[in-house]
């Protein structure tokens, strides 16, 4: 089961197929031939990056069904490029399409690690762990120069801040000194995502995230050196990528994963039909038996918003997926223990607040 690396209207290196207007755009351009000579189309786009100029760098979250309330975005936009990823309609909000502008039209936020430091040292502040890459990758591409994610977490390393993270690169490894001096504290967990092992399907996918196998062995390297570490099989595609969770827990449990979660496809707004354009593309075959087992396992629909269900589905299919989950991690002895998630909060020192005096012990 495996899609084309680069169709006849795929750009390389990219997931989407083209560039919708956002949702709250008001006007529509639509290309219409009109004879003239027009130039071909270049195959390939390039990557445009500029400051966030934020103003604060923590997002709270009220979801019932997400396991974190407070949550960084070093990065709007994502290079991954995944086409399935339900931050692509968040480019909306700054006039930007969800579609190749997502990929290529990226900001970053260069002063995260000051405003960090403001925020953890305001009088008012409750200390709860901060999960990085809920949104967009903390450890995309561009975060090699840029370093957001780097100044972030020397932040919570020196203020001894517990910490999670998701990411689909093996450029966590480089911060393996700031990950291991907070393992040693219990302030860290690293969740690795893996959505096939299929090279062929990864290209078209998620073409610019790491390789799957160098995803398992960021993996070991990260468990192998005390950073407790999970797997995330994340999305499960029915038809493309479902038949493969089995073996990437197997993978997972081999590079020394403690626990392991799942997520199914979510096709929120514009990602619906990006989707849909990327399947007719790169899987023509199954396109609409996709969609189908998708609908099954949303209550008729392309996307189900719920909480409670969005994150796993509903339905026999959605049932028997989560059956096949638990079997595997029984297999083997994933999810046995701690889930990873940081409670204990007491090691946190908070930033000396500018002008403030130093507090003495004693």
């Amino acid at each position: 089961m495996s899609g084309k690396t680069l169709g006849r209207n795929a750009f390389k290196g990219r997931g989407a197929l083209s560039n919708p207007a956002g949702r709250f755009e008001r006007q529509d351009v639509e290309k219409v031939d009109d004879g003239w000579y027009v130039e071909d189309q270049p195959d390939t786009i390039a990557t445009t990056v500029e400051p966030d100029r934020a103003k604060h760098v923590i997002t709270r979250n009220d979801s019932p069904d997400i396991p974190f309330e407070y949550s960084i975005n070093p990065y709007r936009g994502c290079e991954h490029g995944c086409i399935y990823c339900y931050a692509r309609p968040s480019h909306a909000y700054m006039g930007l399409s969800a579609g190749i502008d997502f990929e290529t039209k990226l900001f970053y936020k260069e002063n995260a690690g000051t405003l960090l430091e403001e925020e953890l040292a305001k009088p008012g502040y409750v200390c709860k762990a901060i999960t990085l890459g809920a949104n967009t990758d903390p450890y995309q591409p561009i975060e090699r120069e840029k370093r957001v994610t780097r100044d972030v977490l020397e932040v919570l390393a020196r203020t001894r801040h517990p910490v999670s993270i998701i990411t689909k690169s093996a450029l966590v490894l480089r911060d393996l000194d700031l990950l291991t001096d907070l393992a040693r504290d219990d302030l860290v967990t690293v969740a690795i995502s893996i959505t096939t092992l299929s090279n062929e399907t990864k290209r078209s996918l998620e073409p610019r995230t790491a390789a799957p196998l160098a995803r398992i062995r960021a993996l070991r390297e990260l468990n192998a050196a005390g950073v407790p570490s999970g797997v995330m099989v994340a999305p499960v595609i029915p038809a493309i990528t479902d038949h493969e969770m089995e073996s990437i827990l197997e993978l997972a449990a081999e590079a020394g994963a403690i626990w392991a979660g799942y997520v199914l496809l979510r096709l929120p707004y514009e990602v619906k039909d990006l989707f849909r354009d990327w399947l007719t593309e790169h899987f023509p075959d199954r396109a609409a038996h996709v969609m189908s087992l998708i609908h099954d396992m949303r209550n008729g629909r392309d996307n189900d918003p719920n909480f409670g269900s969005r994150m796993k589905g509903s339905g026999p299919m959605a049932e028997l997926l989560r059956n096949r989950f638990k079997i595997a991690c029984k297999r083997l002895n994933l999810n046995s223990g701690s889930r990873g998630i940081l409670q204990h909060t007491h090691p946190f020192r908070p930033p000396l607040r500018e002008g403030a005096q130093f507090q003495l012990d004693f």
